[in-house]
């Protein structure tokens, strides 16, 4: 399939910056129903108990009148009086079995929304982390679904309680002096209309505020990472002023959440305190004019209480409210973002697509299991076919540009080369080979020639722009990205270690692995003093991204962690480049004794490590220039020939 007939898909755009009008990702009550109807027997409990509550609370007022109108008559009030006490007693009691119940639903839905949240940061495509910073997410997960708990516990759950006692207390009050109710109801609406007003900007200065410490994280995460190189470089100070602007920043939006609510909190004061100075004085008039009795007005300013009271809840509830919609809405973004399972039918209808503009290619599937992989009849383990890929923008522009200031000795390598115009940002052009299986393959090439993105396709982290990648003569695309990864042993270049324990990251990839089959495993890698290193042996911790291993270690471990999983496929990825002489030799024995009938695919760093192979192919600037055997290649291809001059050390 030749790079001028495939059809090629649009190009993946960088994600636009965010403009300083743009408000950022919102969300609305709806989308918030969801969390909270989870819990929604909890609820159906709490809002029995507000009308409980309400009830109790609204016929305070009315026992209040009959007693001072008792007292007027000289009629006894024993009985009111302790029907009155019950009253309160009862409705301070429903509101604490309330307020613990909306406490831990409101622990409850934060706990739900974080395990969302992180099933869903677990399983996004890859591309998504090339474009968002890790502080960032992890921020999703920690301060953003904290402020949802301020929905139950301040906003939405007691508003049925609250609805109840404010329309029942209207209800009394019309029925007391309806002349009275009109004028408190002018000034509630003049309240309630400036916080309307004001709720808005609430939101909106909460999301900036969100997403300003969701920087902060990202910052204080890069600083702590990569905290010995920063030392050595003398560059804390300079680390610590670009983080402390990220926290002005993050101040300054916190501030405007501040304004925003210092104008909320005391509004309903000034409504209670002109509603109260509106009855005292009509009513008073009122009561000398004989139109309404003292008993009458005094209920009338309980039942203003009561009317005032939900009211100030509900302005209290706008901030949090409105805070809790404005992280919901970052937490919504990445829950609507698809994840790899979701970019299955994608692939597939590209897998179709790279069939129908090359009819004659042989794209079979879908594969439905291991067994099926394993009994394929193509003679190839992996093929490319045409295959062209970019990616992101800024993506591909921060590798090429951390490779090449890295490894600034490659420009004499590159001068020997035929220069290769790249006028389209692509990673890949045009890729085509074949691995047959059970062989020993070698990728070589100078930095940012594209061996790790060719590896990273395999894997499907990414897919390709055009052609075909294929695994036993079927599409990869069509093939469910869990089961294709179940062949793969993949050991990525600088392969992270794991904070946990030398077995935690053994059995990663191999949960059910005995400690025999582990210890076996680490010796074949020369990793046997680690084990006698400590008497806990495999429960010995290895610290923070293994900060309490070599980097030789760290590299060894992950090439045990492939072997112990022993795919048909293993895919290293320059996994001796930390490696001295001696444990070099040994790897290289462990890895010729696990590979022995399965396919392996090396990205060479060594030449040591190329010169067995039964294939070598050499990558150029995404172009694959040369294949062959190392004789083979030293004499047809010049690029190789430099490389091996070189001893392959790029």
């Amino acid at each position: 399939m030749s790079s001028a007939s495939s059809p090629r898909r649009p190009a993946r755009a960088a994600r636009p910056s965010r403009t300083a009008k743009d408000e950022g990702p919102r969300a609305s009550l709806r989308q918030l129903l969801p969390f909270v109807f989870e819990h929604k027997k909890t609820l159906i409990a709490v809002a029995i108990l507000s009308v409980l509550a309400a009830a109790a609370t609204l016929a305070q007022p009315l026992v209040v009148g009959q007693v001072i109108e008792r007292v007027q008559q000289s009629a006894p009030v024993g009985t009111l009086v302790w029907v009155l006490v019950a009253l309160v007693v009862a409705s301070s009691l429903i509101s604490g079995i309330q307020h613990y119940l909306l406490q831990r639903t409101g622990t409850a839905v934060v706990y739900s929304s974080r395990r969302r949240l992180i099933a869903q940061l677990l399983h996004l495509p890859v591309q998504e982390y090339d474009a968002r910073r890790t502080g960032d997410l992890v921020s999703r997960v920690g301060t953003d679904t904290t402020l949802l708990y301020a929905v139950l516990t301040q906003g939405l759950a007691d508003s049925v309680g609250n609805a109840l006692i404010f329309v029942g207390a209207m209800i009394a009050m019309l029925l007391i002096d309806p002349v009275l109710l009109l004028l408190i109801l002018v000034v509630v609406g003049a309240s309630v209309a400036v916080v309307g007003a004001l709720s808005g900007r609430i939101r909106r200065a909460t999301t900036v505020q969100q997403e300003k410490v969701g920087e902060l994280a990202s910052g204080v995460e890069r600083a702590i990472g990569s905290i010995r190189t920063i030392r050595a470089s003398g560059a804390a100070s300079r680390e610590q002023a670009a983080i402390d602007q990220t926290a002005r920043g993050a101040y300054d939006a916190g501030v405007q959440v501040a304004k925003a609510s210092a104008f909320i909190v005391p509004i309903a004061g000034i409504a209670l305190q002109l509603s109260l100075l509106v009855v005292l004085g009509v009513g008073g008039f009122r009561v000398a004019s004989g139109a309404i009795t003292i008993a009458q007005l005094v209920t009338f300013v309980m039942f203003l209480f009561f009317l005032v009271q939900p009211l100030g809840s509900f302005f209290g509830a706008i901030t949090s409210v409105n805070q809790a919609l404005g992280a919901l809405g970052r937490i919504q973004e990445v829950l609507d973002l698809p994840t790899e399972t979701a970019h299955d039918a994608e692939g597939a209808a590209a897998a179709d697509e790279a069939r129908r503009a090359c009819p004659d290619a042989d794209l079979t599937g879908p594969i439905q299991t291991v067994g099926d992989l394993l009994a394929a009849r193509d003679t190839s383990a992996i093929e490319f076919r045409g295959v062209r890929f970019a990616y992101p923008t800024a993506v591909v522009r921060t590798r090429r540009t951390v490779e090449e200031e890295a490894q600034p000795a490659l420009a004499d390598v590159h001068a020997d080369a035929a220069p290769v115009t790249d006028t389209d940002g692509d990673v890949l052009h045009d890729v085509s080979f074949t691995v047959p299986r059970g062989a020993r393959v070698a990728l070589v090439g100078p930095s940012g020639a594209g061996k790790s993105t060719t590896l990273a396709l395999i894997e499907r982290f990414y897919d390709p722009d055009a052609g075909a990648v294929l695994l036993d003569g079927t599409d990869v695309r069509r093939i469910d990205r869990t089961r294709l990864r179940a062949q793969l042993g993949y050991v990525e270049q600088d392969a992270p270690t794991l904070a946990g324990t030398i077995g935690d990251n053994l059995r990663l990839a191999s949960p059910e692995a005995s400690d025999a089959a582990c210890e076996r495993v680490l010796r074949a890698v020369n990793l046997g003093e680690v084990l006698e290193r400590s008497p806990l042996g495999l429960d010995a911790p290895v610290g923070e991204a293994g900060v309490m291993l070599s980097g030789g270690e760290r590299q060894r471990l992950a090439i045990a962690r492939a072997l112990l999983a022993a795919p048909p496929i293993l895919l290293l990825d320059e996994s001796t480049s930390s490696l001295d002489g001696l444990n070099e030799q040994r790897m290289r024995e462990a890895i010729d004794a696990v590979a022995a009938g399965r396919t392996l695919v090396v990205i060479a760093h060594r030449l040591s490590t190329v010169v067995d192979s039964d294939l070598i192919i050499v990558l150029d600037r995404g172009r694959v220039v040369g294949q062959g055997t190392h004789a083979e290649l030293v004499e047809s291809v010049p690029l190789y020939r430099d490389l091996a001059r070189h001893q392959l050390l790029v």
